[in-house]
């Protein structure tokens, strides 16, 4: 009896929980189906999709680093919202086996906002730290929230042509990834009323990465500090963020958000996340 399943796909990819969340919807729903992670090489990208496209089996995959933009060039078409972006985290096989890209990057990322976006705020401002693929989708997802973005990364250049193509608009800022690791002494004004957002949108800290330099004399009093990286969870950017008084959102609140529209996609059913709590607490043990 032939089985669905759907799998995570990057370089590398031992470390990351998507199996783990996907898994513990279809136990909850009593479906029948599996997700699993591969391991593909940037070189053998086109060929994993050669394999998978003919078997009706296989559902999609999430991609992650570094296939995001990689992966574009190969589908048969993109969602909209993808194509603006410009990256893909999510590819779905239809029936004719024809491959469809999407970014739930984009909404996964501000699911755990949500209720502080739905206030009013007199000014939004965002710090952002990366230029690659998830950079894409959250710089994309912020200027539709009309945040005032100051985008980091190790070429500026790269950093301004992402803001002009993604956030049209004067007030955007694009300044050296190493601008943030030295104090500053800047004095911020009163910030009632504005929201500040300080996100780690590289891979910077990541288990076998070079450590994430921020200096949080750059972050406004009362910023929420968010970190993308899920391996460790609880990163040092974090720990330092919780040391200096800041409010912190972390990884999995981003990578549970996406997830749950890709596998809406790949089974058919929305995931049960009145469990969040059991599944957070399964992903820590």
């Amino acid at each position: 009896m032939s089985v669905p399943y759907a799998e995570v796909i990057g370089d590398p990819i031992a470390q990351s929980k998507s199996p783990a969340i996907h898994g513990f919807w279809l136990e909850k729903l009593g479906l029948s189906g599996r997700y699993d992670h591969c391991l593909v090489k940037l070189e053998g990208l086109g060929d994993y999709l050669d394999a998978r496209r003919p078997d009706p089996d296989w559902r999609g995959c999430n991609v992650t680093m570094p296939h995001k933009l990689a992966i574009v060039p190969l589908l048969d078409r993109l969602d909209p919202l993808a194509a603006s972006i410009g990256a893909v985290n999510t590819v779905v096989r239809e029936a004719d086996g024809t491959l469809t890209g999407y970014n739930t990057d984009a909404p996964g990322f501000l699911e755990p906002l949500r209720a502080e976006l739905d206030k009013a705020h007199l000014f939004r401002m965002a710090r952002v730290l990366g230029t690659g693929g998830a950079a894409r989708a959250i710089v994309a997802a912020l200027a539709r929230e009309n945040f005032v973005i100051v985008l980091a990364g190790r070429d500026p250049g790269k950093a301004r042509a992402m803001l002009d193509e993604l956030a049209p608009g004067t007030d955007h800022h694009a300044v050296n990834i190493l601008h943030f690791g030295d104090p500053t002494e800047f004095a911020f004004d009163d910030r009632e009323g504005c929201l500040d957002l300080i996100v780690n949108a590289s891979p910077l800290g990541m288990t076998g990465q070079p450590p994430l330099a921020f200096d949080f004399s750059h972050a406004p009093p009362g910023s929420v500090v968010y970190d993308i990286v899920t391996s460790p969870l609880d990163t040092a950017f974090l720990q330092a963020a919780r040391a200096a008084g800041f409010a912190t959102v972390d990884g999995l609140s981003m990578l549970i958000g996406q997830a749950d529209i890709a596998f809406a996609r790949f089974f058919g059913e929305r995931p049960p996340r009145e469990h969040d709590e059991a599944l957070r607490a399964l992903i820590l043990s």
